[in-house]
């Protein structure tokens, strides 16, 4: 099971009223809601190997020399995330914990957490199931491993399980060309333009008339005009500089280089003792003695 931990913990900040705090006062609903999440996802779902990816870098330098809007709208100032105030001290808590617990925490310089869950979910032969409330992770889905990405949006006790039958019948396309269709629609939330004028069902359409984005291109390069719905045809070449970068900010790395892991998920904490501290600091022994009653051990 591979955490995007990012997701989860914005999604536990804006879900956990910010009442929720520390004896000092401090606000700890993300980090609460975190710990919950986790303890609701081993509970539910019994995995024995986890990750925890987090984000070396939001917004990666060979993203946004491909397409310089990518999540532009989210830059605070330099290249500091847009993060709420009250979210801010609470991301090294998180760490903490789940250094303390046992929980994998993974990284890679340069890249996303996106990236990380590819790269791990490249390296792995059996089962793999992703949580997150992003759908570029679409695009990871394979029936035949399977991996499934265990998709957030209703809620981490109402989760949509998102497999290559789900992408078909929700976008109308091959289960396993999210990335392409995505590349195609563009997505306002990170700053991708798409291709002007071609919405959901046009690139729907597009995906899946030609197979892929690749043999797309090379049927326009080529002077192709069967297969374009009425005026697609003209917008697409219009996008051509974009259609000849934008794969690579779409597409999560498989490649992403990462420290050797002990993945297991453990069956007692790793650090009891800075466990205890953390908790009696934060306020966290209820949460964090639900995710201990659920480990394995």
């Amino acid at each position: 099971m591979l955490l995007d931990t990012p997701s989860l913990y914005f999604r536990a900040f804006y879900g956990v009223p910010d009442s929720v705090t520390a004896p000092d006062g401090m606000p700890v609903n993300a980090v609460r809601g975190l710990i919950d999440m986790i303890a609701t996802l081993v509970r539910a779902h019994s995995p024995t190997r986890m990750a925890a990816t987090m984000d070396a870098d939001w917004r990666p330098a060979f993203r946004v020399a491909a397409i310089p809007t990518y999540k532009a709208h989210r830059v605070a100032q330099g290249d500091e995330e847009e993060v709420p105030d009250a979210l801010v001290p609470q991301i090294p808590v998180i760490e903490r914990v789940l250094d303390a617990v046992g929980i994998a925490r993974l990284e890679a310089p340069g890249f996303e957490a996106d990236d990380v869950i590819g790269t791990l979910t490249h390296r792995e032969d059996g089962p793999v199931d992703i949580v997150t409330g992003d759908r570029d992770l679409f695009q990871l889905v394979d029936d035949a491993r399977p991996v499934r990405v265990l998709y957030t949006a209703r809620g981490i006790r109402n989760l949509q399980i998102v497999d290559e039958t789900f992408v078909t019948g929700k976008y109308g396309i091959p289960g396993r060309a999210y990335a392409d269709f995505a590349t195609l629609r563009g997505d306002p939330s990170d700053g991708l333009p798409g291709v002007a004028g071609v919405g959901e069902k046009t690139a729907a359409s597009l995906i899946t008339r030609f197979g892929s984005l690749e043999a797309l291109l090379t049927a326009l390069d080529a002077g192709v005009t069967e297969g374009f719905p009425a005026g697609s045809r003209t917008r697409l070449a219009a996008a051509r500089d974009y259609l000849s970068v934008a794969p690579a900010v779409v597409e999560v790395a498989s490649d992403a280089p990462l420290p050797a892991a002990e993945l297991a998920l453990p069956g007692k904490p790793r650090d009891p003792e800075t466990l205890v501290r953390l908790a009696d600091r934060y306020g966290l022994d209820s949460p964090l003695n639900r995710l201990l009653d659920a480990l394995p051990g």
